[in-house]
């Protein structure tokens, strides 16, 4: 528990929020990765692939903004997706220079298998706590998100370059 009465140079590691944070990020971000890698995908991939769904049919520019990404890392980002064969581009109907981008029926059978892998994996880490300590979390975490700036449903590792997987999609 926090106590406001130790200078913060006393506390230790493990009486900081943020060291706390960081380990547990760092934790869930890394067995997120492994869990993903058998479907042949990063933990980017699969965000983009979700807003995608969402999305279908924007332009690369449109998704760029709609999640803060520059159009270089989206060029990267659906280059490598377009290889795995889970985006294909398409002339956008009222925009000759520019690409719509759509889900292939490979990225349509992939979403749901991804899916019950990132439910099963936030099941795991959250078992220690109930349904209540569950929603409290989440309530707390998206406000500390929210005041950090970073937009809801966007994950700042979209920002980085594609992961490179060599494993194929099944």
């Amino acid at each position: 528990m926090f106590d406001d009465s130790v200078p913060g140079t006393d506390r230790p590691l493990a009486g900081r929020a943020n060291f706390l944070l960081s380990q547990l990020g760092f934790h869930v971000a890394q067995t997120f990765t492994a869990r993903l890698a058998p479907l042949g995908i990063a933990p980017n991939h699969f965000g983009l692939l979700m807003h995608l769904e969402r999305s279908e049919g924007n332009t690369q520019q449109q998704l760029a903004d709609a999640l803060g990404i520059h159009r270089k890392v989206m060029v990267g980002l659906l280059d490598d997706l377009e290889q795995r064969d889970l985006v294909e581009r398409r002339r956008h109907p009222s925009d000759r220079r520019a690409h719509a981008i759509h889900l292939t029926e490979a990225a349509r059978q992939l979403l749901p298998r991804a899916r019950r892998v990132a439910d099963q994996h936030e099941a795991e880490i959250l078992t220690p706590l109930d349904a209540g300590e569950r929603a409290r979390l989440v309530a707390v975490l998206r406000r500390l998100t929210e005041h950090t700036g970073n937009p809801a449903g966007v994950h700042p590792g979209l920002h980085q370059p594609a992961a490179r997987s060599r494993q194929p999609v099944d």
